[in-house]
């Protein structure tokens, strides 16, 4: 293990130790151990004479100047899920601030470096995710989309902005603050949070880009019956509807899968709420979730259609009515192809292959994606599960995800030095 590897592990262990309990991680955003995580990340940064600026989302911004002002941004987010793992996010964001060390240790590089913690990627409190990102890149309505939250406690999100002076108006400035960045790339270093790279026993992956997304709740009408008197070729089953609709999602799932990870894609129905929900009742309504991904946008299209047409179908032959209320829908974001082969390189160099998989789970990097060339790298997740304490990435692995990393970055600062000379 080298240098830089070593001084990143030792934060994650030393942050772990800080921020978590018997359950895992509690670095919720907004709360009093996420302000504790912040403090202490800050601490990290004054050892490098650094002071960093919060924008007005709430993103924490650390800054080396460099010989061009047009900017490489590295980030993550030190937030978790309640009871999450040590690695989720704050890998990406002390492999960032190594990466300052290095760079700081060298002279002046290239470009000048910008380190971002987001702010609320894990939407883990009131429930929307990448917020901070997103009212950087623009895609965010503070007003529309947050103003109405509350937790399980019933606390409100603008007042738990307010604890943390931040307020909705405030997050509209935040993007206004990213373009003002010069921003040329941007590059995250996350855990795979699945299972595809332990699969195959390889250590680090190019991520080729995260999913597109069309979520949706349904709800199947049918008649609620006692279930001793009513005959069973008369029920109008709500639940049988949802249940035959989840199984036909499934099949979707697997006849539009490829073969190779860039063409896999997944169905999930996570949600189900029954009505009357009694022992003796025919179920006379049902609520469905379904969450489709893709990274190629006119296969999550037919998946869709795909969807949709099985929920007509089943309806029809469980005698109920269905309707679809949407979500959430986001295109698949692919990455940058120059910056991908930095990282396709960075990866054979330290381990001999470099396996290309697309991300399911939505990251920070896939707000940046659309709006300035984006790459990601990831770490083997083991045993290929994320938000549970018992997430882990093997210390090989992570040696070596580190050092992906850090040489990508060193690329992308050569490269866009070179092309300002070349200029």
């Amino acid at each position: 293990m080298n240098r830089s590897s070593a001084r990143v592990i030792a934060d994650l262990e030393e942050l772990a130790a800080l921020t978590s309990d018997e359950r895992g991680a509690q670095r919720v955003a907004w709360g009093p151990i996420w302000r504790k995580t912040r403090a202490w990340f800050t601490g990290k940064l004054a050892e490098l004479g650094i002071t960093p600026e919060r924008d007005g989302a709430g993103n924490l911004w650390a800054t080396v100047k460099g010989a061009s002002s047009k900017s490489l941004v590295l980030g993550s987010h030190l937030d978790s899920v309640p009871g999450g793992g040590w690695l989720d996010g704050c890998l990406g964001v002390l492999a960032g601030l190594e990466a300052l060390r290095v760079v700081m240790e060298r002279g002046i590089p290239a470009l000048t470096i910008h380190l971002v913690d987001w702010a609320d990627e894990e939407g883990a409190r009131f429930g929307r995710s990448l917020t901070g990102s997103a009212a950087s890149a623009g895609a965010l309505d503070a007003k529309g989309e947050l103003a109405h939250l509350v937790d399980r406690a019933g606390v409100k999100l603008p007042d738990a902005l307010a604890e943390n002076g931040i307020t909705l108006a405030g997050m509209m400035t935040a993007e206004k603050y990213f373009r003002k960045l010069g921003a040329v790339a941007y590059l995250e270093l996350h855990i795979e949070q699945g299972p595809v790279l332990q699969e195959i026993r390889k250590p680090v992956g190019v991520v080729l880009g995260t999913m597109g997304v069309e979520r949706y709740n349904l709800k199947f009408v049918g008649q609620a019956a006692h279930s001793g008197a009513a005959p069973i070729h008369l029920r109008k089953d709500a639940f049988l509807a949802a249940a035959e609709f989840a199984l036909a999602c499934r099949a979707i799932s697997i006849k539009y899968s490829g073969k190779t990870p860039r063409t896999r894609v997944v169905a999930t129905c996570g949600v189900v709420k029954v009505e009357p929900n009694f022992v003796t009742a025919v179920p006379g309504s049902t609520e469905i979730s379904i969450d489709l991904r893709a990274l190629d946008g006119k296969v999550l299209a037919k998946m869709l259609a795909g969807a949709k047409a099985a929920a007509k179908l089943a309806a029809k032959k469980h005698l109920s009515e269905v309707s679809w209320s949407p979500l959430i829908s986001i295109t698949p974001r692919p990455f940058d192809k120059t910056l991908m082969g930095f990282v396709r390189d960075a990866v054979k160099e330290v381990s001999g292959s470099a396996p290309e998989l697309p991300s399911g789970p939505l990251h920070d990097a896939a707000e940046m994606a659309a709006i300035v060339p984006t790459a990601m790298v990831f770490a083997m997740s083991s045993p290929g599960v994320s938000h549970t304490r018992i997430e882990d990435t093997p210390k090989p692995a992570l040696d070596k995800s580190i050092r992906a990393f850090l040489i990508t970055v060193d690329r992308t600062l050569a490269y866009h030095g070179a092309t300002k000379q070349r200029a």
